[in-house]
């Protein structure tokens, strides 16, 4: 038996010397068409799950493991490319624009890079299974292209349980709290573009749909945002109706924009300590540093295994003074991430102006390992300082040990929001193309609650939102705690609705015994489909503001409806396939790109022909997954 054990190290020992020769960083430069270099590029290793983004001269530096390794290069609006690196040291790399055909194609990869993959990717499971096996760790960071071993991947979601069909007698009120984060869309972009199918409870269906923009009424009357409905034919189940309710919040010109007071809380413990994490961060906190104001001050807390301040409140005239204090900052240690939220917060009290925007901007992968850790005790601590008019947003980095759960807890009880940050692109939309909606708050505790009229709508089902259901009494009750909507921000809900008389309702809905000690509830004659109610209060306020707006008239045909009105219900049901829902009908992932392509409508920064492009991703991953 000793004589086996030892045979066993021995060839560890030569597994792991292969591989670390077979180590070596690649270097190279992205351009686009015409030679202009690209910043911000993705570049993912499919073999390790090495990863690192392009600088503002198109450079980059990755580490590649031997000749069998295989780089993905991905660029909002550019066709991703995927290249073997062979025996090469560098790499320059053309993007080609993405151009989507009237028919959409899937796209395959060719046969030879893809049996090559295949091959690498079995070679370094069978030597990460041989070490697991002999209690070595050290090589966890191989094998991404397929689902990782469960030891090395420690990410965690909170689980979602779909909403089902309501009986509007039964049930006539609807009432959910507003969500603007769209963290989910950019990590489940993150899985599809890495080569795996994201996991059970990533897929926030409202946060995908509400990732894009959509062409929503500009404000016009005493409300910081307008209310828009629709009302169409159901794509999936053609008895049934989609309706769409859309928020457009007031846009705001920087000049016209309150001063900021804001403290940067940055992650550097030893989990940050990789490209797609740290280096990412401080790149993205730098587009934003270079947008602030004189009148717009920065402070910076760090934390790992404890907290402190790297710099005081420092005015945004001394931009440089700022940035070098970021670029100062190294990974190492273990992570109190309790003690670092209590340290920014004192910051910002310190500090507090009740006429700027106030606001605490936490950068993290959320693996919190020191003091205050649990998801109950970062929510009590969070929910304390609700009313102290200090809002937080909350950038998400990284993968393996990534927690959205807790994430997505500190930003809904911080009132604020939370945006997950795989590439430098994604960090220019949030920080700065939606500069307003991130970080300016013009209506908080926005609640939406709709009641259905039961002479017209037998059932209903929201789409998505399943973790800001409210109670009906929930809405009229000011100290209930709801979402917070950004200057120029839009949100949309999408609701599915059984009308009276259709043929499939008992597919969904299941009867229950007559009430023994209530009388049926009678029905009020209306032609009105539903009323939308919404509550709101602003920023400086305590008490609501009721607005509301009923839908009637008739329903359109779905190829008649508005281009936002397909394109939600195309990320919808591309959520839902994803999702593996039970309500999904008769799509697919087929008909969910051809929906997507036929609404792509205007779509400069080229996000929605990105979407596009995961759709087919999805669908060959699928059909490897099915065939595994």
């Amino acid at each position: 038996m000793k004589k086996l054990i030892m045979i066993l190290a021995a060839v560890i020992c030569l597994l792991d010397v292969t591989m670390v020769a077979q180590q070596r960083t690649l270097s190279g430069i992205v351009s686009d068409e015409n030679g202009k270099p690209l910043m911000g590029v993705s570049i993912v290793s499919k073999i390790s799950n090495h990863s690192t983004v392009s600088d503002e001269k198109g450079v980059f530096g990755i580490e590649v493991v031997g000749d069998y390794d295989v780089l993905r290069f991905i660029y909002i609006g550019k066709k991703a490319e995927d290249i073997r690196v062979g025996n090469r040291m560098h790499l320059n790399v053309t993007l080609l624009d993405e151009v989507l055909s009237q028919e959409p194609q899937v796209i395959h990869f060719e046969m030879e890079q893809d049996q090559l993959f295949v091959k690498a990717s079995r070679q370094n499971r069978s030597q990460l299974q041989m070490q697991k096996r002999a209690g070595v760790q050290g090589q966890a960071n191989y094998f991404v292209s397929s689902p990782p071993l469960g030891d090395f991947n420690t990410e965690s979601y909170a689980p979602i349980d779909e909403n089902g069909y309501k009986q509007t007698l039964k049930n006539p009120l609807s009432t959910f709290s507003l969500d603007v984060d769209r963290a989910s869309y950019a990590n489940v972009r993150r899985f599809l573009n890495n080569g795996q199918m994201p996991p059970k409870g990533s897929v926030r269906i409202e946060e995908m749909i509400n990732y894009f923009n959509y062409e929503y009424n500009e404000p016009t009357g005493d409300h910081p945002f307008s209310l828009n409905a629709e009302l169409a034919t159901c794509p999936w189940e053609k008895e049934h109706y989609l309706m769409k309710i859309g928020l457009k919040g007031q846009e705001l010109e920087m000049d016209d924009m309150p001063a900021s007071n804001l403290v940067f809380l940055i992650d550097v413990s030893g989990s940050m300590n990789s490209a797609n994490k740290l280096p990412l961060l401080k790149s993205s906190l730098r587009l934003l540093v270079n947008k602030l104001r004189p009148e717009d001050y920065v402070a910076i807390v760090v934390y790992a295994g404890a907290s402190g301040v790297v710099l005081e409140p420092t005015s945004g005239q001394e931009k440089k003074k700022i940035i070098d204090a970021l670029e100062s900052l190294k990974a190492g240690g273990s992570t109190a991430g309790g003690a670092g939220l209590e340290k920014a917060y004192q910051l910002a009290k310190k500090h507090y102006d009740k006429k700027a925007n106030n606001r605490i901007i936490l950068a993290t992968d959320g693996d919190f390992n020191v003091g205050k850790s649990s998801n109950a005790a970062m929510e009590d601590m969070v929910e304390q300082q609700r009313n102290s008019g200090i809002y937080m947003t909350v950038l998400g980095f990284g993968m393996g040990n990534y927690k959205d759960d807790r994430m997505e807890i500190i930003a809904n009880k911080g009132n604020g929001n939370y945006a997950y940050i795989d590439n430098l692109q994604e960090a220019q939309k949030t920080l700065i193309t939606e500069f307003g909606g991130t970080l300016f708050t013009i209506a908080k505790d926005v609640k939406f609650q709709v009641e259905f009229n039961p002479s017209k709508v037998l059932a209903y089902r929201l789409i998505g939102y399943e973790n800001r259901l409210l109670n009906s009494e929930d809405f009229n009750d000011d100290q209930k705690d709801a979402g917070e909507l950004g200057a120029g921000h839009t949100v949309t809900a999408l609701y599915e609705i059984i009308p009276v008389g259709a043929t499939n309702a008992d597919k969904w809905i299941t009867s229950v015994d007559d009430l023994k000690y209530q009388k049926q509830a009678s029905v009020v004659s209306s032609d009105d489909w539903l009323t939308i109610k919404l509550r709101y209060k602003q920023p400086d306020s305590s008490e609501s503001i009721l607005i509301q707006k009923a839908l009637k008239g008739k329903v359109k045909e779905y190829i008649k409806a508005s281009n936002d009105f397909r394109f939600a219900a195309s990320v919808a049901a591309f959520g839902m396939l994803m999702n593996n829902s039970e309500y999904v009908g008769t799509c697919s992932f087929e008909s969910v790109r051809s929906m997507a392509e036929q609404a792509r409508g205007d779509d400069k920064q080229g996000f929605k022909a990105e979407m596009i492009r995961l759709v087919t991703t999805a669908e060959l991953l699928s059909q490897q997954y099915a065939r595994d």
